[in-house]
């Protein structure tokens, strides 16, 4: 059976990220977006189904019970997680799987899904992520010091992931990020089947 990967993308809140991953895709069509549960509300311009899948507290509570998720996690006073039957079923069918997961749930899928591949993103400096960070025009005071003791906090988990992406350039970085996705592509474990096929013919 043909084996797909799991790419698990994480970084600390202004390292530009999302913009990454979305540029990754489009230039990727066999790849695909895992599109995570959140319980907060859109902002303006996302769509359900596409950015998140937006369901109510209660509703994401009930999820939780069910086993619903392979990680979850609350992340300023709202609730996100991740679809264990969207990842099983990708296993499965050995399709590819884009990952945006914070690290705390990006570690426990480390823990059940031990072949995904795990990248870091970072801004240039530390500097520029605090300044980033600072910028939030539309956060009160009190919320920005949070995000700047979780970015502290994440990146102290940097040691454990495979890759680290430094994002001083977009078009540089995405470039790096499909050359992580295209290595991890060749590796033998990823093509264990299609070797066996041609072994045996």
């Amino acid at each position: 059976m043909k084996q797909g990967l799991f790419l698990v993308v994480s970084a600390p809140s202004g390292a530009g990220k999302s913009s990454i991953c979305q540029k990754l895709l489009r230039l990727c069509p066999k790849l695909d977006f895992s599109v995570s549960y959140t319980s907060r509300l859109p902002r303006p311009g996302e769509i359900n189904g596409r950015d998140y899948h937006f369901v109510s507290r209660e509703n994401f509570r009930k999820r939780v019970k069910r086993g619903e998720f392979v990680e979850w996690v609350e992340n300023f006073g709202h609730l996100y997680g991740t679809s264990r039957r969207i990842m099983e079923k990708y296993q499965k069918r050995g399709g590819d799987l884009l990952l945006d997961v914070e690290p705390r749930g990006a570690k426990k899928i480390k823990k059940i899904f031990k072949e995904a591949v795990f990248v870091f993103v970072l801004p240039p400096t530390r500097a520029d992520l605090m300044k980033r960070l600072k910028k939030r025009g539309h956060e009160n005071k009190d919320a920005i010091r949070a995000r700047l003791a979780q970015a502290e906090s994440e990146l102290k988990e940097i040691s454990w992931y495979d890759y680290i992406i430094f994002n001083r350039d977009l078009d540089e970085a995405v470039q790096q990020l499909r050359s992580v996705y295209s290595a991890e592509k060749c590796r033998k474990e990823h093509l264990a089947a299609e070797i066996k096929k041609f072994m045996t013919k």
